[in-house]
Parts: C-alpha cells; structure tokens; sequence
C-alpha cells in the first residue's frame, strides 16, 4: 500500500468515515465483491494487499452513497456504519431520520439511538421524510431510478452486497449494468463486480488508500467488441482527413480502433449506468462505408430500449438513420435514449454526465488537434470543450493527429492484451518494477508511448479523482524504487524502461504533493558548487525598439531553487526571464515580487552541460536601467 501524501479533496471525507477505526478485520466468512470505482468523486474506503477495493464512497449530484462489498457488513462493523450515516446525512443536517429495508433490519440495533431515529420500511418510497436509507443491494430493483433521484436531491444512501454470487447465477447477463445494486451504486461511480474480494485483516490508513495492484482494467470487454465488430473487418478513416489521438484511461473504457502503434482513435466506455462511443473525427459519423459500424454503436448505446436517437449534427442523419432505430435531428433532450453530438460545444456539460451515469447512450465525434494549434498555451486536457465532458468518462482528447487509412479490427477475445491499453500496461510496469515480473516484448515496444502518455496523464491535474492520484502515486514509488537514470555522454539511454522514466520524472515532480522527498532519486550526483546569496544585478539596456538577450551570469545546479524579487518599474513592460537547458522556471508577472522556481530538467535524453543559465529577455521596450 502507497505511503504517499495526497492532495485528493476527499481526504477529508475519508477521515470523517474512517473516524476511530484502526482495522477492520474482514477475515470471517463473508466473501464480498471486489468493487470498480470510476470518475471524479469515488474513492476507497477499504483495500486489500491485493489491491481489491471493498469498501468505498462516493458524491453524485447534491447526495452522497457508501458501498459495502458485503451485506453482512452492515452488522459487522457499527462504528464504520455510524460514521457513515452521519457523513451520508450531510454537513450541517439535523435530520436524524434513517430509513431502513426490512431485509437489513438488524442494523438499528446497533444504532445510538440519542442520535438517530430509525424507521424499518418495505421499500423505498419518495414519500419517506428520511435523509439516508439502508438497504442490501438485492432489494432495490424495484426502484433504482426514484433512489437515484432521491440521492441527486441531496439524500444518502448505504448499500452493502457482493454480485458474485448474482454473476455465478446469470452468467449471460451484464454484472455492471444489471445487477440490481448497480443500478444506484454504478450511477455514483461505484459498481458491485463479478470478482471475488479477498479477505484479510486491514489496517485503516490515514489517508485513503492506494495501491498500484488497484489499477486494473475493470471489465475485459469481450462482450463489448463482439458487439460492436459484429461483421466489421477493419474501419476505414479517408485520406486527407486528420483524426486525434483519444488517451483511454479509465477502468471502464477501452480502445476499438487504434494504429498499429497503439494509438487510439475509437474508443468506448461504461459511465455510470450508460455508454459512450467517440470517434475522435466528426467526418466519419456520414461516411456510407462505415454504417454497419454505426448501426452496431447505437444498439450498444441504445442498450435494446429502442428509444429515440437524437442527432445534433446534420451530416450524420441519413446515415445514423440506417441503423433501424427510431432517428431524431434534436439537440440535447434528457427523454433522448442516445444522443449524438460533436465535440465542440461545452454546452450542458453536467446535464449530458447525469444523462449518461444515469443510463443514457452518448456519440460524441471531432478532433482537438486544431484547437491545441490554435491555443498553444493552454492544456487540451482541461481546456478543451469535448474534454470537459470526456475526462470523467476516462477518455481524453489529444492533440496529437492521426491520419486516414484502413485499420484492421482487433481480436475481440485478445484485445486487452494484444492491444495498448494505458491502465493495463502500467499496472503490468508497476509489477515489473516492483515484484520483478518479465514483460513481454509486446509490452516492453510500447512502454515508450506509455511513458509519453503517463506524462501528458499527469498534466490533468485532476487532483480530487481517485484514479489520478493513484497513477501519481504509482510513478511516485516507482521512481522511488527505480530511480532517474542518470544521464550523460558516457551513459546514453538504451532501454525503454529508462525512455519511460525520463518521460514522467519531471511530469511527476511538478504535481506530486511532496516534491522534494522525490528529488534526491532523480538527481543522484549533485556536485557541490559555489552559492551567493541576496546577489544584485544591474542592466542598463537600449535595445532600439528590437529585442537582446542578456545573460545573468548566474547558473543554478541540478535541483536547486531561487528566489527572484523584480522591480516594480519593469512589471508589464515586457520583461521575461528565461532559462537555457533543462530547468524549468515559472514566473508570474502581476506584481514587483515575482517567485519562481526551478525544478530539476529531467525530461531530456542528454545534457550538454548541468548547469542552467537565467537570462533575461527584453522585447521591444524602450532604453532603461534597472537593478534586481
């Protein structure tokens, strides 16, 4: 288990269910589900030394849901349960009503009845004047939708069971989308799965915790490709038209189309109760050739409700319309069964997220390489309007462009495998570093783009997901473990396992909470070299209305940091510092007192020298003379 701080905004959260537990000891008889946690706001309360997750929570809308991989853990661990009935209820709530389901109604029993009223009930009801309601996860069938409702609205919900067993007993049927405690825990990002949890006594961390054995593709999605490539051989993207780079990252999405190098460029996902295709160029959604491919996506999306289709985009009617299922030229309908879009409007960004956690279909189609053209400065991961929707879903547009041609389909029974698939690969990495296992040369060929995808990962800094703060995690061990290989003429890269950690060292050390327990393994041979200190520079500059550099004359060594105070006089006149090499340094001009700090250049293959020049750059200012 990772010993890694976190800036996770949950951490909070945790504590308040985690209050005065210092084990749990799930050692008994009860065999619970190993959990799949997706999005933004899940987290786990409880994990094994395997990595399972068998106990979390998560927010949706304005409530809250705890998720017990076993109903027997209602009545096993009552402090846990008084906990999380008052983190449920909410913050600031006097409600102390708690409706129960007869079938678990055991657990007021084990209640302080000073601080909760509890009412046993036969099922739930919108009627009940209760903040939290208590159930097992095998009697909410009947009303999934108006419990979902119920906890959008701001109530809490507890719900314990294992799908293994349901699994064992429908092995035809969808685990994640139709076990019945799915259909409320899945909407939250918490799904019930079919694997088996293993027990142990756990400790109870202070912090929520993580491990890299946790980053495991949830599903194998067999099932799903069948589906999807049912009579589809390969898929064919026009010449002359560029399509972008999509990062599949999340436990519930996977790859369907990619290059021979691995690159993705179709891929779909499970979110919540519902699906997503996208296709990372809006053109192909009218390409005649591919309508049997489309015909295949809407049932998946549709999910055999043969509702009404809205299509947003005019170009992609007459061919979605193929497809046999009821077609409508809409725009964004919450009544739709599936809606398709482009993804070039951030317009109804939450409203189409619920759509889909709550069992909606979305086809989302375009590109983000002209956007990331057109706006070098800012981050295609955030920035981007297709990707405020997308990121959740654990897909993510980049700005990295792929061209057309014919590109077979994979095997749907070898994909995960045979395919590259972010998540899987560094769960494989991580054990390779970290147990010693052998990679096969199918892994070791693109451990390369994993690295490069690691590092554009990171860029997100989506800080509050739980699935970002355990790949921050993951790399942070890893190079602890591993270490930055130390590069020089002598001693060149050669390896793609030295490729990866170069990649994400500097990425990891940018937003890791505790940089500088990281930097004495990327930095190992760090010279000791003359230091000034208060040092006072002096410019008298007359560029003629053109641009001079002019160098400070002072170097930092690997690693080190300063300090830079610049006179109020020059703010805003179009004064920079820059730097040489490797070392990154980060300014803000707003004011006279301006910080930056220089992080160790880890990113590059080789160095021509160790040591890093500041410089100053002035652009077309008039004659001044300043001292800093």
């Amino acid at each position: 288990m990772s010993s890694q701080p976190s800036l996770n905004s949950h951490e909070g959260d945790y504590m308040c269910i985690m209050r005065g537990l210092r084990e749990l000891n799930l050692s008994g008889p009860c065999i619970p589900s190993d959990l799949v946690l997706i999005g933004d706001h899940a987290f786990p309360l409880a994990m094994n030394s395997q990595g399972q997750v068998l106990m979390a929570a998560s927010l949706y809308g304005s409530g809250r849901i705890v998720v017990l991989g076993h109903e027997d853990y209602l009545t096993a661990f009552p402090v846990l349960v008084e906990n999380a009935l008052v983190w449920l209820r909410g913050e600031g709530s006097d409600n102390p009503s708690v409706a129960v389901h007869h079938n678990v109604q055991a657990v007021p029993r084990n209640l302080n009845s000073s601080r909760f009223q509890a009412e046993v009930v036969g099922a739930f009801s919108s009627d009940l004047k209760a903040g939290v309601y208590v159930t097992d996860a095998y009697s909410v069938d009947a009303d999934p939708k108006d419990l979902v409702e119920f906890m959008k609205a701001g109530g809490g919900v507890l719900i314990a069971g294992q799908a293994w067993d349901w699994a064992a007993q429908h092995p035809k049927e969808n685990t994640l989308l139709n076990f019945p405690g799915n259909r409320v825990s899945g909407v939250a990002g918490v799904y019930f799965s079919d694997r088996r949890g293993a027990v142990e006594n756990l400790p109870v961390y202070p912090q929520i915790p993580s491990s890299w054995m946790a980053m495991v593709v949830g599903k194998d999605f067999e099932d799903d490709l069948e589906f999807l490539l049912q009579g589809i051989p390969e898929f064919n993207l026009p010449p002359g038209l560029l399509a972008s780079e999509v990062l599949v990252h999340g436990p519930l999405a996977f790859p369907i189309f990619t290059t021979d190098d691995g690159r993705a460029f179709l891929a779909g996902a499970y979110y919540g109760q519902g699906r997503v295709i996208v296709v990372t160029h809006e053109g192909v959604l009218s390409n005649e050739a591919m309508a049997p491919f489309w015909t295949n996506v809407l049932h998946w999306l549709d999910e055999g409700r043969r509702g009404v289709i809205g299509v947003e985009p005019d170009h992609a009617f007459d061919v979605l319309s193929k497809s046999g299922l009821q077609c409508k030229k809409s725009g964004f309908r919450k009544d739709l069964s599936v809606f398709v879009r482009t993804v070039y409007s951030d317009s109804h960004v939450e409203d189409i997220q619920n759509f889909v956690a709550e069992g909606g279909g979305l086809l989302i189609g375009g590109h983000a390489w002209y956007w990331a053209q057109t706006n070098p400065s800012q981050n295609p991961l955030t920035g981007f309007s297709g990707n405020k929707i997308l990121n959740k879903m654990g897909l993510s547009l980049l700005g990295a462009t792929i061209s057309g041609g014919i590109y077979k389909a994979p095997i749907p029974s070898r994909a995960i495998h045979d395919s590259y698939h972010f998540r899987h690969l560094l769960h494989r990495f991580a054990r390779h570093v970290t147990a010693g296992e052998e990679l096969s040369q199918h892994e070791e060929k693109h451990l390369k783009k994993l690295g490069n995808d690691c590092a554009t990962y990171l860029n997100m800094e989506a800080h509050d997901c739980c699935f970002y703060s355990q790949v921050l995690s993951t790399l942070t061990d890893i190079l602890k473990r591993s270490g930055m290989p130390q590069v020089s003429d002598a001693c060149p890269v050669n390896t793609p396992k030295d490729h990866l950690l170069l990649s994400v060292g500097a990425e990891v050390y940018k937003v890791c909470p505790n940089p500088d327990a990281l930097l004495p393994h990327l930095i190992k041979d760090n010279p000791l070299l003359p230091v000034v200190h208060n040092y006072r520079l002096e410019f008298d500059v007359n560029t003629g209305g053109g641009e001079e550099w002019l160098s400070t004359g002072l170097y930092l060594s690997p690693g080190m940091k300063t300090y830079i105070a610049i006179p109020a006089e020059i703010v805003n006149m179009g004064w920079k510092v820059l730097h040489t090499e490797s070392i990154i340094v980060a300014c803000n001009f707003n004011n006279s007192a301006s910080l930056c700090k220089a992080l160790p250049g880890v990113g590059k293959v080789s160095f021509k020298n160790e040591l890093v020049q500041i410089q100053f750059m002035q652009f077309k200012t008039p004659h001044t003379t300043f001292i800093i």
